[in-house]
């Protein structure tokens, strides 16, 4: 579908947020993701699924995406009136569960703008949010005034120019996991193995996995990862369309 560029704006020196707005209501849920083609002709066939950062009133939507080639160089040019053509919300997000009291977000680099929405809609159910964000370096530091206003942020860069020093799972100790009734995690794949890990039998959890999609709808199973069935067995699943959001417990890595 073609949708309008509202606003682009520079988070870090490569990280950008593109807001974009539908031309009608659409269902979504925190989690989810956007199938975004990043170029004319045929240079780019792929597209690149892009996490929905922030939504409001259903129809305008934010993404944040790091400029790391010419496809997304390419989208870190579009203005406001450009038109884009995404396919989505696609996947399936982040579970809520109405019994929780206090939840943490745990997310490392652009794993964190999709933990954005997710606080606003746990917040919305009386939820308490804790969250806990990495970033290499201080340069590298997004987001964190918005989830400061939804509860306490422990901020941590790997070589302590911002916050404490030190990754995620850090700061994962017994204080900040007291109370705390479930976790949400997303950021690339060696963060999240460790904080499944850390936290593996002290609390469940979701994990947001990062796989390169071929067509983002489940088709071409180029996106699968392994889930580990309660027998130990494994099972592949799509990351695209049975994820990118699966239970802590069941994710397997390699």
């Amino acid at each position: 579908m073609i949708v309008q560029v509202v606003e682009q704006e520079r988070l870090t020196r490569d990280v950008f947020r593109l807001w974009i707005e539908m031309e009608q209501d659409t269902p979504w849920s925190p989690g989810q993701f956007f199938y975004v083609r990043v170029g004319e002709g045929l240079d780019h066939v792929l597209r690149r699924p892009i996490s929905l950062s922030e939504a409001v009133a259903d129809r305008r939507f934010a993404l944040v995406y790091r400029v790391v080639g010419a496809g997304t160089r390419w989208l870190a040019g579009r203005r406001p009136g450009s038109a884009l053509d995404v396919l989505g919300p696609l996947g399936r997000g982040f579970p809520l569960h109405p019994g929780d009291g206090r939840v943490l977000v745990i997310g490392g680099g652009v794993g964190v703008p999709p933990l954005i929405q997710l606080a606003r809609e746990v917040r919305r159910r009386g939820v308490e949010v804790t969250a806990v964000v990495g970033f290499r370096e201080a340069r590298d530091v997004m987001l964190v005034d918005e989830l400061a206003a939804l509860g306490p942020v422990r901020l941590l860069t790997e070589d302590g120019s911002a916050g404490m020093p030190g990754r995620v799972t850090d700061a994962l100790e017994e204080d900040l996991l007291r109370g705390a009734d479930r976790f949400y995690a997303c950021g690339p794949s060696p963060m999240l193995q460790a904080v499944q890990g850390k936290l593996s039998g002290h609390l469940p959890g979701y994990l947001s996995l990062e796989e390169r999609m071929g067509c983002g709808i489940g088709v071409c199973m180029g996106c699968v990862h392994p889930l580990r069935r309660a027998d130990g067995s494994l099972v592949y699943r799509r990351v695209c369309a049975d994820g990118p959001v699966f239970p802590a417990e069941e994710v397997a890595f390699s």
